[in-house]
C-alpha cells in the first residue's frame, strides 16, 4: 500500500468514526433523557424513541461514504495505488461527512432532548418535536451529498468513479 491509498483510506475511517462517535454520543444523550420519561409514563416509549433514533443517522452516512472509498479503491480485493494527490482529493472528499456528521449528531441530540421533554408534557405535540429535531438532519444530508460527490467524482488520472 502506498501514501495515496493511506490517505485515502484514512479520510474514509475518518468520515465513518467521527460521524459515528457523533451518533453514539447523539443517541446516548437523547436515550438518557427518554429513559427518564419512560420511566414516569412507559406509554411515551415510541414517541421518546423516535427522537432517541434520529441522531443515529449521522453514524449511517459516515459508514456510507467510508464504503464508497473502499469500494472506489477496491480495498475488497485488488487494492489501487492512488497517487498522493488522488488520495489527498479522497480524504478531502471525506471531510465534509466526518466533521458536519459529528458535529450535527451532537447539535440534533440537544434538539431530541428538548423534543423529548415536550413530549413528556405534551405527547401530542410528538410531531412537532420530530421536525424540529429532522431540521438538524438537513446539514447532515448537504454533508453527506458533498461527500459522495467528491468520492464519485472521476479523479485527474482517469481512474474510473
Amino acid at each position: 500500500m502506498n501514501i495515496g491509498t493511506f490517505i485515502a483510506i484514512l479520510g474514509a475511517v475518518m468520515a465513518a468514526a467521527m460521524a459515528g462517535i457523533g451518533s453514539a454520543i447523539g443517541v446516548g444523550v437523547a436515550g438518557k433523557a427518554a429513559a427518564g420519561v419512560t420511566s414516569e409514563d412507559p406509554d411515551k416509549f415510541s414517541k421518546c424513541l423516535v427522537l432517541q433514533l434520529l441522531p443515529g443517522t449521522q453514524g449511517i452516512y459516515g459508514l456510507l461514504v467510508a464504503f464508497l472509498v473502499f469500494v472506489k479503491i477496491q480495498l475488497f480485493s485488488n487494492v489501487m495505488a492512488l497517487t498522493t494527490g488522488e488520495g489527498l482529493s479522497l480524504f478531502a472528499a471525506c471531510l465534509p461527512m466526518a466533521i458536519v456528521g459529528f458535529l450535527s449528531a451532537l447539535y440534533q441530540s440537544k434538539v431530541a432532548v428538548s423534543g423529548i421533554a415536550m413530549v413528556a408534557k405534551r405527547p401530542e405535540e410528538s410531531g412537532k418535536a420530530i421536525i424540529l429535531t429532522v431540521m438538524v438532519e438537513t446539514y447532515a444530508v448537504l454533508a453527506l451529498l458533498v461527500s459522495l460527490l467528491g468520492v464519485m467524482m472521476p479523479t485527474v488520472s482517469g481512474i474510473p468513479a
